[in-house]
């Protein structure tokens, strides 16, 4: 039941380039190099998200790629 409340509300966040955690800009984060075009940024609070440069969309990153 809360995920059905709470995912809306991460999808917004992550499509205005927000922390789904701490509401900070993600592009204010540590950049690191990711595979295939695409960037690891980690959030000031610890989360790790990936940055797609081709579509320019921003995702939680996956326990293989942390």
């Amino acid at each position: 039941m809360f995920k059905n409340i709470i995912s809306p509300v991460q999808a917004w966040l992550l499509s205005r380039g927000q922390c789904v955690g701490c509401g900070k800009l993600l592009n204010k984060g540590k950049r690191g190099k990711g595979e295939n075009g695409t960037e690891k940024i980690t959030c000031k609070c610890g989360r790790i998200f990936i940055y797609d440069t081709k579509s320019k969309k921003y995702r939680r990153a996956l326990f293989e790629e942390v």
